[in-house]
C-alpha cells in the first residue's frame, strides 16, 4: 500500500486552504505608522498594544519608550470607537536643549496620557474599489514625550485614510493626510541653570502630516512592506518651526486570532528653526530622534 495519493491529496488540500486564508482581517495594521481605511465588523472587539523605541539625538544620551494599550470596538460595520492609555519611559543625560530638554531624566514607566478614537468608513476598499475613512482623535497628555517632564497637552487630531487593494488583495496601498492642533503648558521646574529657557506660558501648535506605504503578502499570513512619513509643525509666532521625513520597512504576521507588526523608521531628512550644539545637520533632532522602532500587537476577542 502506498501513501503517495494520500500525501498528494493532503498537499492539494493544504494549498487550497492557504489560498483561502484572508489577506488581512478588517482594521489589521499592516504597517507601523500608516493606517488602513477598514473598520471592525459590528460587535467585534480588538485589543492593541504598541511599543515604540526612540533613540539617538546625535549628542549626549537619549532613549525614550512609548507604550500604548488600546481597546477598539465595532459599533456598526462603518463606525469603530476606541479608548487608549499611554505610558512613557525615558533615559537622557549629557544633553540640554533650551525649551525642550531641561535636565537629565530617567525612569522606566509612568502613565502619560489618555485618548479617544473614532473611525468612520465612507468607502470600502473591497466593495467600492477605493477605501476612504475619516479618523478623529481627541487626547490629553500630562507628560511631555520629549523631556519626560510634567506638561499638560490637549490635542485634536483628524486624518483622512485611503486604501487601495491590488492583485486579489495581495498588495495593499494605504495613504493618510493628517491635521493636529495642540494646546500645551509646561509645569515650572526648580533649580534650572541660570538663563535656561523653559517657558511656562501656554502655546499653540499645528501639525500637518502625510503618510504613504505599501504591504505585500509574500506567504500565507506574512506581509512585508515599506512606508514614508512626512511631518511639519507650525507655531503662531515663528511660522514653520520644524519638519522631518522618516522611512523604513515593516514585517507583519496575522493569524485568525492575533497579529503583529514590526517597523524600523530611521529619519532621512529634517530641519527647523531651533538647533543645539552638537546636532547633526540636515536632521530634525530637537524633538525627533535618528531612529524609531515600533512593535504593534493586536488580539481579536
Amino acid at each position: 500500500m502506498t501513501h503517495k495519493p494520500l500525501l498528494s491529496r493532503s498537499l492539494v488540500a493544504a494549498l487550497a486552504l492557504a489560498a483561502l486564508v484572508p489577506t488581512a482581517r478588517a482594521d489589521e495594521n499592516l504597517l507601523g505608522y500608516t493606517t488602513g481605511a477598514e473598520t471592525l465588523p459590528q460587535g467585534a472587539t480588538e485589543g492593541y498594544f504598541w511599543y515604540t523605541q526612540r533613540n539617538d539625538k546625535g549628542s549626549g544620551h537619549y532613549a525614550a519608550r512609548d507604550y500604548k494599550a488600546e481597546l477598539e470596538y465595532g459599533f456598526t460595520h462603518r463606525f469603530t470607537g476606541s479608548l487608549a492609555l499611554h505610558g512613557l519611559g525615558i533615559d537622557t543625560h549629557g544633553l540640554s536643549i533650551d525649551g525642550y530638554l531641561p535636565k537629565d531624566e530617567r525612569y522606566g514607566f509612568k502613565a502619560s496620557g489618555i485618548q479617544l478614537g473614532m473611525k468612520y468608513n465612507i468607502l470600502s476598499p473591497v466593495k467600492d474599489g477605493l477605501g476612504l475613512s475619516i479618523y478623529v482623535e481627541p487626547s490629553y497628555f500630562w507628560k511631555d514625550p520629549h523631556s519626560g517632564q510634567d506638561k499638560d497637552s490637549y490635542k485634536l487630531e483628524t486624518q483622512l485614510l485611503l486604501q487601495k487593494n491590488f492583485m486579489d488583495d495581495t498588495l495593499v496601498w494605504v495613504g493618510n493626510l493628517g491635521f493636529e492642533g495642540t494646546w500645551a503648558k509646561r509645569k515650572a521646574i526648580a533649580d534650572l541653570p541660570p538663563g535656561f529657557d523653559w517657558p511656562t506660558t501656554p502655546e499653540m501648535e499645528i501639525e500637518l502630516s502625510a503618510k504613504t506605504g505599501v504591504s505585500y503578502r509574500f506567504a500565507p499570513n506574512w506581509f512585508v512592506g515599506g512606508e514614508v512619513v512626512y511631518q511639519t509643525e507650525f507655531e503662531t509666532e515663528v511660522g514653520q518651526e520644524r519638519w522631518s521625513v522618516f522611512a523604513g520597512p515593516s514585517l507583519h504576521y496575522g493569524s485568525k486570532q492575533w497579529w503583529a507588526t514590526l517597523t524600523w523608521m530611521p529619519q532621512l531628512a529634517g530641519g527647523g528653526a531651533s538647533t543645539y550644539p552638537g546636532q547633526p545637520e540636515h536632521l530634525h533632532l530637537v524633538e525627533k530622534t535618528k531612529q524609531e522602532i515600533r512593535l504593534k500587537l493586536g488580539y481579536n476577542f
